[in-house]
């Protein structure tokens, strides 16, 4: 008899999710961490994901074959806000869920009407302005929040004073961070301002400091020992290139086979956050690592620099964000670091390295210079002749296929 999976509509860590809640199955585990944005919830006991249509999709395609599919508890909480979902296959046994949790659950409140219109409405706004999805699903997200504690109380009437109050109960409360609170009124503040064209009452309303904290960083050593832990050959060159030009792994995965520009010696990086341009310096050692992945990988990428198993589409940012946290278990780092300390160790060495600060605030995209400044309070105090640090971790070693890279 097939296992029994339930999906429920879960608010958590500020956005619409998916709960997912079975009796333990490893097989079922599996198929849901694969998923990009699959994330477990001590709090909820649950793994949870997104509540997209392509999230969905994805849960059943991944999972149909393993279980029977409960969707009555999500279907009832998105007909409130009159989003369809695509049937899974169709099953008329019902069987008991049981679990053993006692974790809190957030229900999802239905909206009133009139709320509900106020948050499509605002969600349209967000599009027409040409907001970047995830943006646009985190603001949705924090709107939602209110409206949901409203319930039949119309939005549009609430005061400043009102949303003070509010805002003091989300952080004594709810226990929001700081960095949550400054989401949560930048949402508030485009509705009222943006959707409804109140006068610009938000500064009344304090908002908390955030704590200044400092990016973590990876010392040239560790890094040693971190692409030494790798033998993948497309694995190495992926971590090689996130290093070497400070990327973002959205903007690794999202590379493009044109965008290596051997004659200039430049990446091209398009459309990046902020819906921004640039272009980074290409390592010498990098286009040579590039060069032989392309050669001997197979089958060659079609579109992308670095392709999943489907032809022609990228690798996903999960994928490459797995890559790293094995390379860092394999290295023996204790470090708790994300694949993001790749970007911020190529600042800091830089700096370390005598680059003028406004040129590492172009390579890292940056809209303001106070961004780049947090890495001058993390750099060693000698400076050293510029060069790219990823040349410099290997400076005087030699480099072949059949040396300190090798193929699986």
């Amino acid at each position: 008899m097939q296992p029994l999976l339930t999906l429920k509509a879960l608010y958590h860590r500020g956005q619409e999710s998916i709960g997912i809640y079975f009796s333990h199955n490893s097989a079922i585990t599996h198929q849901i961490k694969i998923i990009k944005g699959a994330k477990w919830s001590r709090t909820n006991v649950c793994w949870y994901l997104p509540l997209t249509k392509s999230h969905y999709q994805e849960l059943v395609r991944n999972t149909a074959h393993l279980a029977k599919i409960d969707t009555n508890a999500l279907r009832q909480y998105l007909e409130q806000r009159k989003v369809r979902l695509p049937s899974p296959p169709s099953d008329k046994t019902t069987q008991k869920f049981t679990t053993n949790t006692q974790a809190s659950r957030l229900a999802a409140a239905p909206l009133s009407t009139q709320n509900l219109q106020a948050l499509n409405r605002f969600v349209e706004e967000l599009k027409l302005k040409g907001y970047s999805s995830s943006t646009i699903r985190t603001y949705r997200g924090e709107l939602l929040q209110l409206l949901q504690l409203l319930k039949q109380k119309p939005v549009n009437e609430l005061t400043p004073d009102d949303l003070r109050r509010y805002m003091v109960y989300a952080m004594e409360k709810q226990g929001i961070s700081e960095n949550t609170a400054h989401s949560r009124l930048n949402a508030l503040k485009f509705y009222f301002e943006q959707v409804l064209g109140q006068e610009k009452f938000f500064w009344q309303i304090p908002r908390p400091r955030k704590p200044q904290q400092l990016p973590k960083v990876l010392s040239e050593r560790e890094l040693e020992r971190l692409f030494a832990a790798i033998r993948n050959l497309k694995h190495k060159a992926l971590l090689f290139t996130a290093y070497s030009a400070g990327l973002r792994v959205s903007e690794v995965v999202h590379l493009r086979l044109a965008d290596v520009d051997s004659g200039r010696m430049q990446l091209r990086i398009e459309n990046a956050k902020g819906k921004k341009d640039r272009y980074v310096g290409l390592s010498i050692l990098l286009l040579d690592v590039l060069r032989a992945y392309l050669l001997k990988t197979n089958p060659r990428p079609e579109f992308y620099l670095f392709e999943g198993a489907v032809p022609g589409a990228p690798y996903t940012s999960r994928s490459a964000q797995l890559i790293f946290h094995q390379a860092r278990h394999g290295a023996g780092i204790q470090k708790k670091v994300s694949f993001h300390v790749l970007r911020h160790s190529f600042a800091t060495h830089l700096l370390e390295k005598g680059i003028d600060i406004r040129y590492i605030k172009d390579l890292l995209g940056h809209f303001s210079i106070k961004t780049t400044e947090r890495y001058l309070h993390v750099k060693k105090e000698e400076l050293i002749t510029i060069v790219n640090p990823l040349d410099a971790l290997f400076a005087g070693k030699s480099w072949d296929c059949s040396g300190f890279i090798d193929e699986t």
